[in-house]
C-alpha cells in the first residue's frame, strides 16, 4: 500500500496558505458541522474530536468552531449532503474527491468543469474507488523514534517519518482508538481522518507532474471539496 504520496506533504503545506485566506475554515467548518450531527460533545463524539484536533491545528478562530457545531442543531440552515465523485487526471492517475454540499446541483458541475478545464474527466462510479483502500490517517508534527513505536505499539499498521512529521496509517476501525492512546501518551495530533489511499502509486514525473498538482490544487479550491485522494506517486 502507498500510504505516502508528494501531493499529501504538498496539501499540508498549502493548508498553511488557505487557513490565511479563510478557504480552509470553510472546508474544516462544513465537517464539523457533519461530525456535529451526532453529538455536539467531542467527549462522546470522537469523530467530532477528530475534526477539531484539525481545526485547531489550522488556528480556527473558536467562534468559527461554534457557529458549524451550531448548525447542526439549526433547523433552518440548509442541509449538508456528503458525496463522493470518481474520476481520472492527466497521465490516467485516479482521484477519489469527497464533497460536502447544501446544493449537489451546483458542486456536481463545478467540479465536472475543474476536471475539464485540467486535463482531467469524471469516472464512472466504481471505476478508481477499487484501485483505492479506505484507512485511517493520522499526522504529527512530533518526530522521533519514540513516536513511531508509540504508535505502533497502539495499533497502528505503518508510521512514516517525513520533512514535516510522522504519517500514520491505520486500519479505518482503529482510527480513533490509535488517535486516542497517541493524545493519552502525550502526542501531538495535527490531524486524524478516514482517507482513501491508494494500494499503488501510479508514477508522476516532469511536465505530468505538473498536470497534475494544478488539476489536483484547483479541484481542492473548490469550497465545497473537503478532501481529495490520488494514487500519484
Amino acid at each position: 500500500m502507498s500510504g505516502h504520496s508528494k501531493w499529501a506533504t504538498t496539501k499540508r503545506q498549502k493548508a498553511v496558505v488557505d487557513a490565511k485566506r479563510g478557504a480552509l475554515f470553510t472546508k474544516i467548518g462544513n465537517q464539523i458541522a457533519i461530525a456535529a450531527r451526532a453529538g455536539t460533545d467531542p467527549a462522546m463524539n470522537p469523530s467530532l474530536a477528530m475534526v477539531l484536533d484539525k481545526a485547531r491545528h489550522a488556528n480556527m478562530p473558536k467562534a468559527n468552531i461554534e457557529r458549524a457545531i451550531a448548525r447542526a442543531a439549526d433547523k433552518t440552515a440548509a442541509a449538508l449532503i456528503e458525496e463522493t465523485y470518481e474520476a481520472y487526471g492527466p497521465a490516467g492517475v485516479g482521484i477519489i474527491i469527497e464533497v460536502a454540499t447544501d446544493n449537489k446541483n451546483r458542486t456536481m458541475p463545478e467540479v465536472r468543469n475543474t476536471l475539464s478545464k485540467n486535463g482531467g474527466r469524471m469516472a464512472d462510479p466504481g471505476s478508481v474507488m477499487f484501485q483505492f483502500e479506505r484507512k485511517g490517517m493520522i499526522f504529527t508534527p512530533n518526530k522521533g523514534e519514540d513516536v513511531l513505536m508509540q504508535a505502533l505499539e497502539a495499533g497502528a499498521e505503518d508510521a512514516t517519518e517525513e520533512d514535516d512529521g510522522i504519517e500514520i496509517i491505520t486500519a479505518a476501525s482503529d482510527l480513533m482508538k490509535v488517535r486516542q492512546a497517541l493524545v493519552d501518551a502525550g502526542v501531538e495530533v495535527a490531524s486524524a481522518e478516514l482517507k482513501y489511499i491508494a494500494n499503488n502509486a501510479v508514477p508522476v514525473e516532469g511536465e505530468d507532474e505538473e498536470k497534475v498538482e494544478k488539476l489536483l490544487d484547483a479541484i481542492d479550491d473548490l469550497d465545497d471539496v473537503v478532501a481529495v485522494h490520488t494514487n500519484a506517486g
